[in-house]
């Protein structure tokens, strides 16, 4: 076991505040790494440190491994915690902490790449004895046309290397094949790097249900039990909830084995998620991904558990292995999180950079928020628009909404456009308050009712 005494966080924004938190609690020196545009932010001004390693744009900061690397190496640093997005799977950075004698605090490289590639992901899977949705690679138009003909219309064009919901495009009919490939594969290409696409079958009505898992590396590997993720916007969290509502004791049990399974098959090192789209017609479930960082939703499981997910992230990292049996893990009530984001409803959800002029976060019973944002606070267009994650913890799912109600009601933000109004219509929604919505609902919430935005409130 190695002691851990100092962290670059190569990472911006609540994340960031996230993990120098739980640096905080464990004794440990918290070094932000900070482009220019973030050098006067709520991170920087929390972190013990901060070195700044590019401009704004995250393709010259954030993005460029080697730079990060060397002001880790440049502040004696004995570790590397990615956060999410970013670096946080690209295998190039855990490789080079491989070959530089830093920690990188999350899995190995070879195992990035594994889960990073969709493809390589759903062999992996198949191989672990874990259903996969019906579907494949393609070359070509007449090989994409044959496939589609056999597992059928609606499917989906995903991009080998994307996440995100980029490079992803819904075929509702087979003459429309063709232009949607060409569409994802540009998309992927210009995200990702990657232009390589797949065909999977479009499940009408699906959840997104994920299961949390923490491996030690030796094969060991534990759950945290599930997550829902069905309010998605074009394939983007903004509703998460643990733990999934009206799922069966017996198809719940399944996620959670199949999970394990595809983890210790990878002999898995540290925090990652196993995403599922559950059929809820069929009642069956399959293999979507593997997240393998931590997650954006991820307060929702340490409410419902009480486990702080950074700190196992480190104790992993650092050779303690897993500080806890499945025996171990104990869930209590529910939770439910609302992604709060710079955006303009009124605008087809467009980012809304600016400077919050006046902000206000809910407190009481039950209530986190997760935030880089106070009064003054710039928000940048480089970056992800998430604003803040409000939490809501209560021993009934009845009651966490109640209290994320309230907690959305009391919620403030001037300056920039957000989109708190929709949280407050999702909330409200008789549907959503019934449980187990599936992937289409916020879709069917926005074109019942108009786009709303206000540049003082929400």
């Amino acid at each position: 076991m190695v002691q851990i005494r100092r962290i670059l966080i190569a990472n911006r924004g609540e994340i960031a505040v996230r993990i120098i938190r739980t640096c905080r609690e464990l004794g440990i020196e918290a070094v932000l790494a900070a482009s220019d545009a973030d050098r006067d932010s709520l991170p920087a001004r929390l972190a013990d440190r901060t070195v700044c390693i590019g401009p704004a744009r995250a393709s010259e900061s954030y993005l460029k491994a080697d730079t990060v690397v060397q002001a880790a190496l440049g502040v004696q640093a004995d570790a590397i915690h990615p956060g999410y997005g970013f670096l946080s799977e690209r295998a190039v950075l855990a490789q080079l902490c491989e070959e530089r004698g830093l920690i990188f605090i999350g899995p190995t490289a070879a195992q990035i790449e594994a889960v990073g590639d969709k493809l390589r992901a759903r062999s992996v899977a198949e191989t672990a004895g874990v259903p996969v949705v019906p579907g494949g690679p393609v070359e070509s138009s007449a090989q994409a046309k044959s496939l589609a003909l056999r597992i059928g219309t609606p499917l989906l064009v995903k991009a080998v290397g994307g996440g995100g919901g980029r490079g992803m495009k819904r075929v509702d009919a087979i003459e429309d094949l063709q232009g949607a490939m060409a569409l994802a594969a540009a998309e992927a290409g210009a995200a990702f790097g990657d232009a390589r696409v797949y065909l999977e079958r479009f499940v009408t009505h699906g959840r997104h249900v994920e299961v949390q898992v923490l491996g030690d590396g030796a094969g060991g590997v534990i759950h945290l039990g599930e997550r829902d993720c069905s309010v998605q916007r074009r394939y983007q969290k903004v509703v998460e909830e643990a733990p999934a509502p009206g799922l069966a004791d017996g198809l719940r049990r399944e996620l959670h084995e199949a999970a394990v399974r595809f983890a210790r098959h990878l002999a898995y090192r540290g925090a990652g998620t196993v995403e599922f789209l559950v059929d809820a017609d069929a009642g069956c479930f399959y293999f979507l991904e593997m997240n393998a960082r931590i997650q954006v939703e991820h307060p929702v499981t340490e409410a419902v558990t009480g486990i702080d997910l950074v700190a196992e992230q480190i104790a992993i990292a650092s050779g303690a292995g897993l500080r806890r049996s499945q025996a171990g893990v104990e869930w209590r009530g529910c939770a439910i999180e609302c992604r709060v984001n710079a955006e303009d409803p009124a605008n087809d959800f467009q980012p809304s950079p600016g400077t919050v002029v006046a902000v206000r976060w809910p407190t009481g019973e039950g209530i986190r928020v997760d935030t880089h944002i106070a009064s003054g606070a710039r928000v940048p267009p480089y970056y992800d628009s998430l604003l803040a994650k409000v939490i809501a913890h209560g021993p009934s799912r009845a009651q966490a909404l109640q209290r994320l109600r309230r907690a959305i009601a009391d919620s403030r933000v001037d300056g920039v456009r957000t989109n708190l109004e929709l949280h407050t219509r999702v909330l409200a929604d008789p549907e959503f308050q019934r449980g187990g919505v599936d992937t289409g609902f916020l879709a069917r919430i926005v074109d019942r009712a108009p786009a709303a935005g206000a540049a003082a409130h929400g």
